[in-house]
Formats: structure tokens, sequence, C-alpha cells
């Protein structure tokens, strides 16, 4: 298994497990994944308007795979680098306002990769 290597608070050198190829992730999955406990994700959901993880279902949270990204992107920039909340909110932004052409086009291959995959599930 490909491991990712970063730092923790409370270990020097913490392996982050490799992101699978998958659709969606539960909030465990993405809690194991990103070693951030679930409470903490749910409260990042509320300062972070780029992590908008699906809601199904009883209203259970399924994560893409850019959204484990972007958890481990802010669980950096907070433990890692040192950012405040409000800081790396900031960060987050200006990040994303650097490359917008880019997100943009990954949201369209996203979005038809998505609607690909539900073609396919109803060919079959």
């Amino acid at each position: 298994m490909q491991q990712q290597a970063t730092s923790n608070p409370n270990t020097a050198n913490t392996l982050l497990p490799a992101i699978p190829e998958k659709r969606y992730f539960a909030i465990g999955e993405v809690s194991d994944l990103c070693q951030v406990k679930p409470h903490v994700l749910r409260y990042w959901e509320q300062e972070f308007p780029q992590l908008k993880p699906v809601k199904r279902r009883g209203n259970r949270r399924y994560y893409k795979y850019h959204d484990v990204e972007i958890v481990r992107q802010i669980r950096s920039l907070l433990y890692e680098e040192g950012f405040t909340i409000g800081g790396a909110r900031k960060q987050l932004k200006e990040q994303t306002r650097a490359t917008p052409e880019s997100s943009s086009a990954q949201k369209l291959a996203e979005i038809r990769a998505e609607i690909e995959a539900l073609i396919a599930d109803f060919t079959v």
C-alpha cells in the first residue's frame, strides 16, 4: 500500500494511508484515512465552505475523493503548518482562487464521470 509522509503534533513522522480509488467514502473511512476524529470532520464542514460532503439517507455523509484531499490539506494547514481556523480558511480560499479554471475543469470531469457511472449502472 502506498503511503504519504506527514507530521503530526504528537508524533514526529506519522504516515497517512493512501486514498483508495473509490467514488464515495463514509465519515469513518475519511477519519481513518486522515487521522482526524469524525466530530472534527463535522466541525470542519461548518468552518470550511470548500468541504461539502454529499448527504443521503438519514443525513449520512459521503465524501468524494476530492473532499478527502481537502480534509488532508486542512489537516496539514492546521496541524503541521500551525495555521488558525481563520488562517487556514483564508489560505484555502487563496489556493482555490489561484487555480479557478483547473478546479472548474476538475468539477466538470467529476460530474461527467458520475454521469457515465450512473448510465453504466442503468444499462447493466
